[in-house]
């Protein structure tokens, strides 16, 4: 499988000198079905931790780098870090996930909205007061490519220009880029995330950010 959003996103970090470190993979990483805490590993996730062990992206950013978790960290490895997520999350958020990416927030694919291809769409996940969940890509290498896009929005932001620094987050100041995602927005507009996205209809921006990218009210 090829995975040209994640080779973008290697580009456009090397391009515009933004930090970019990988380790190599780990010597049996997951295949694609093989089962982590009781779901089907994804296979674009897969492939990427069959090139990669770990992996991280434009750290130096405040809020819009991130991190591939490492598969073999014994700390905060892939398959640690997904026990620990099912014990303490899934009740909660009401959904399995398989979390595989972090900043501010968590990155996770959700294994019943898979595709025919098995790929698996990805949501962010907040945490910190009362969680709620944003779709933000319809595949993994979908998500490398529009947060490769939304990687030269931040560099290109004068306000990064003059002070290096930008008051521009992901996924709120991306919709264009989410917008071209076909499947994403499909998924949107026949109401595959409005279970996930519970706890956050009421909000405004929410609201506002859902129909930017879908054409849709939520």
């Amino acid at each position: 499988m090829e995975l040209p959003g994640l080779e973008r996103l290697m580009e456009v970090c090397q391009r515009l000198k933004l930090s970019l470190e990988t380790s190599p993979p780990a010597r049996e990483p997951l295949k694609a079905g093989s089962l982590l805490e009781g779901l089907p590993f994804d296979p674009v996730l897969a492939n990427v931790y069959a090139r990669l062990g770990h992996a991280t992206f434009a750290t130096e950013l405040t809020g819009a780098g991130w991190i591939l978790r490492g598969f073999d960290d014994p700390l905060h490895g892939l398959e640690k870090k997904n026990k620990w997520w099912r014990e303490a999350w899934w009740e909660e958020l009401g959904e399995p996930m398989i979390v595989f990416g972090y900043d501010l927030y968590t990155y996770a694919t959700v294994p019943r909205l898979a595709d025919e291809r098995g790929r698996q769409p990805v949501v962010q996940v907040d945490t910190y007061e009362e969680p709620y969940i944003l779709p933000v890509a319809s595949n993994v290498d979908r998500f490398f490519d529009t947060y490769s896009r939304y990687l030269e929005a931040v560099v290109a932001d004068p306000d990064y220009q003059q002070t290096g620094d930008s008051d521009l987050l992901f996924p709120w100041n991306a919709t264009d880029n989410l917008a071209r995602d076909e499947r994403l927005v499909e998924l949107m507009r026949s109401r595959r995330f409005d279970e996930l996205m519970k706890n956050v209809k009421t909000s405004e921006d929410v609201r506002s950010w859902f129909e930017k990218v879908s054409g849709v009210a939520l």
